[in-house]
């Protein structure tokens, strides 16, 4: 692991506002408790869930332990809307829906929701304040997006039926959702900007082969939403970075020109060669990723680190460019195989 590493947020702020960083920038979309428990040698992950305010100061200090002991400059902290509606059960396909009228989504308490996320997670983001070290803070803030959450109210197909059957309560319920979560953004950023480098949004918009809406529906419904939710973190003076998963070119100029974001993440193989999403966007914005969640899972070690580096070497002809999995390391990506990743990432930094 690395020695005397010293984290500095300002690379993966510049990677995130399409410049050029002095040193690359690792970065993840998240780490499954486990690997990070397993590499640091200690447990925090319950104490940060379950335990007291100190508890929780000193699972966030044992957090930047392991970000530094790998190499990052960033962790990534977000809690989730969809915790404050099905807690993603319906997202998954694991409950139905909440609503089936327009006076359902009326008379649901949309003006609660943010003093109810703000009784749930202010003490870990200020626990997670108090245990940054001087050159290290976070990525992330409010997690799941605009049509994440709205699938938690209505699971996919519901959320198509009621496209049909009630037009009126479709559009309304986009517009609900994109209020709670610019009523979030807000409350978090008026009260812990201070802890983040980077702000970003995880909306999962595409499958392998297109998006799950229309590109008309997320035109007309998502975007718009996106546009209010940037602006309040630009004004706050915060890059911004979607993650979203899927093939969704088809909508990635609006997402750029509309929203104005300033950082994409999330590339998959086999949707498209981590160099498309460089070709066609990095002369915008920022791109982040580049080495496959699959290849770090299946592949053998010597092929792990020709992908790193063969990624490394391409993104020197671009600019704004943070280096890691192309989603997350979850608990299931053989931890060996994360680490090939970020000790190539080290040498090819130490050059």
């Amino acid at each position: 692991m690395l020695d005397n590493f010293q984290p500095d947020y300002r690379h993966i702020v510049d990677a995130a506002l399409n410049r050029k960083p002095l040193r690359v920038p690792l970065y993840e979309h998240g780490f499954g408790p486990k690997v990070m428990e397993q590499v640091l040698g200690k447990p925090f992950w319950q104490m940060m869930m379950e335990g007291s305010f100190a508890d929780k100061v000193e699972a966030y200090r044992r957090f930047c332990e392991f970000g530094i002991m790998c190499g990052y400059d960033v962790i990534p902290v977000e809690f989730g809307a969809c915790l404050l509606v099905q807690g993603g059960e319906a997202l998954c396909g694991r409950a139905s829906g909440l609503f089936r009228s327009l006076a359902d989504v009326q008379k649901f308490p949309w003006d609660e929701m943010t003093d109810r996320f703000a009784a749930r997670f202010d003490d870990q983001y200020r626990a997670l304040a108090q245990a940054l070290p001087p050159g290290m803070k976070a990525v992330g803030g409010v997690g799941n997006g605009i049509f994440e959450t709205a699938q938690d109210f209505l699971p996919l197909a519901e959320l198509a039926m009621l496209r049909v059957d009630d037009p009126e309560a479709y559009a309304l319920l986009w517009q609900k959702v994109g209020d709670m979560f610019l009523s979030l953004w807000t409350w978090l950023l008026d009260r812990h900007a201070d802890a983040f480098a980077v702000c970003r949004m995880g909306d999962d918009l595409g499958y392998k082969s297109s998006t799950m809406l229309s590109p008309a529906d997320i035109r007309t419904h998502i975007i718009p939403q996106y546009e209010r939710i940037v602006a309040v973190v630009h004004a706050h003076g915060k890059p911004f970075l979607l993650h979203s998963c899927g093939k969704i070119f088809d909508v990635m100029d609006d997402i750029i020109t509309r929203s104005r974001i300033d950082a994409k993440h999330s590339n998959e193989d086999q949707i498209a060669p981590f160099k498309l999403w460089l070709d066609r966007y990095n002369d915008r914005i920022g791109i982040f990723g580049g080495v496959d969640m699959d290849l770090l899972c299946r592949a053998d070690a010597e092929t792990i680190q020709a992908r790193t580096l063969e990624t490394l070497r391409l993104a020197e002809d671009y600019s704004g460019f943070a280096i890691g999995c192309g989603n997350s390391i979850a608990d299931y990506v053989p931890v060996e195989k994360f680490l090939v990743m970020v000790e190539t990432v080290r040498r090819y930094r130490d050059q």
